[in-house]
């Protein structure tokens, strides 16, 4: 880099440095404790965190105008600490984050239920239908059973038949094959014979 680039950033660092210290000149000339006594609990511990914070980034900036490796230094994990208390703070500031209304159909079912109990009618219905939703399991579990015990000898007797026609077809093949040795034992007998 050129000094003709570095001198209007230098002049910008100048002044934000100046910034700085006006800012911090009322924390500088008293004791911090005097500051903060004054304000609410809230507003005392952002005093708290922000000057801790303001200091700590000069730390920081200190060292990596000095080459350090600031990240890895001590000093960024105490930085990220006090950026989590300022969290907390502003959490505190706003208060909790509201959520939507929503219906609660369990809850609402349980007092619509706990409402309707001294009604004789309601409830005998009410048991009534439990009692068909029992049944009705039953009879569809039932069923469901049935259906794989069918399908279980289904693919038994598949399996049996073709075990059979297996049996069948070896049991052929060996018949032939000793047909075929007694025709061409009697062919050659004859051949024999004839000679």
């Amino acid at each position: 880099m050129e000094f003709n680039t570095l001198e209007p950033l230098l002049d910008v660092l100048e002044g934000n440095i100046d910034d700085l210290e006006e800012a911090l000149a009322p924390l500088l000339d008293a004791p911090i404790a005097d500051s903060a006594s004054k304000l609410p609990l809230l507003d005392k511990a952002k005093l708290y965190v922000m000057t801790t914070y303001a200091i700590e980034s000069i730390l920081f900036s200190y060292l990596q105008l000095n080459g350090i490796k600031a990240k890895e230094h001590p000093i960024f994990t105490e930085l990220t600490r006090l950026r989590q208390y300022y969290e907390k703070i502003k959490l505190a500031e706003t208060g909790p984050v509201k959520q939507n209304m929503r219906l609660d159909k369990d809850a609402a079912g349980r007092f619509i239920k706990a409402g309707l109990s001294g009604n004789e009618k309601y409830d005998q219905e009410r048991a009534e239908k439990q009692a068909k939703e029992v049944a009705n399991t039953y009879v569809k579990f039932n069923e469901m059973a049935e259906q794989k015990e069918q399908v279980r000898l289904s693919a038994k007797r598949k399996a049996d038949v073709a075990d059979v026609a297996q049996e069948e077809e070896e049991g052929s093949s060996d018949k032939k094959e000793k047909k075929k040795g007694k025709s061409g034992r009697k062919t050659k007998g004859k051949a024999k014979r004839s000679s």
